[in-house]
């Protein structure tokens, strides 16, 4: 038998909060992220999954399909001839939406400054957080989708989306 019993005098116990808070409260806690790995960094992206990272802790599974997810994780070289694939990625995924560019080769186009090289992913899609590095390593990725769940835990979950901006 217990020796602590809680007495609810007048019923159950009351939590109070917003609708707004609880809802980014399970969008920041359940993030399906689009696993586009292009290059090197893929390699760091795919340690972030594995058992030592464990990225699953945090509400973070990885998908292969854009209708599924939420973020959108671009890691490597994007060269101007899978752009056109990424946009349209994009576009499939359903609203919100968010990027983390992952590399310095996803972030200014790297070392890489050529005629088929996209210089930088944000020339094609809006980018959210940029993760800096060649490759970064999987504490830099852990670190940048901490920050991403805390924008969106001061989101509204009732805005209107406003188109993001590209370069």
């Amino acid at each position: 038998m217990a020796e602590h019993q809680i007495n609810y005098a007048s019923g159950l116990p009351v939590v109070l909060t917003s609708v707004d808070k609880l809802v980014q409260w399970g969008r920041s806690n359940s993030l399906w992220a689009l696993s586009y790995g292009l290059a090197c960094c893929a390699i760091e992206m795919m340690a972030a999954g594995g058992s030592r990272y464990d990225f699953d802790r945090f509400g973070t599974i990885f998908r292969a399909s854009p209708r599924h997810s939420e973020v959108m994780i671009i890691a490597g070289t994007l060269s101007k001839k899978h752009a056109e694939f990424t946009r349209r990625l994009y576009d499939m995924m359903p609203e919100p939406k968010w990027v983390i560019s992952m590399g310095s080769c996803a972030n200014t186009g790297g070392m890489f400054n050529t005629y088929s090289t996209v210089q930088g992913v944000d020339r094609i899609i809006p980018v959210d957080i940029y993760v800096p590095g060649c490759s970064p390593r999987p504490e830099s990725f852990q670190f940048a989708l901490m920050i991403l769940q805390k924008r969106i835990r001061k989101e509204k979950a009732s805005r209107k989306i406003a188109p993001k901006r590209l370069v």
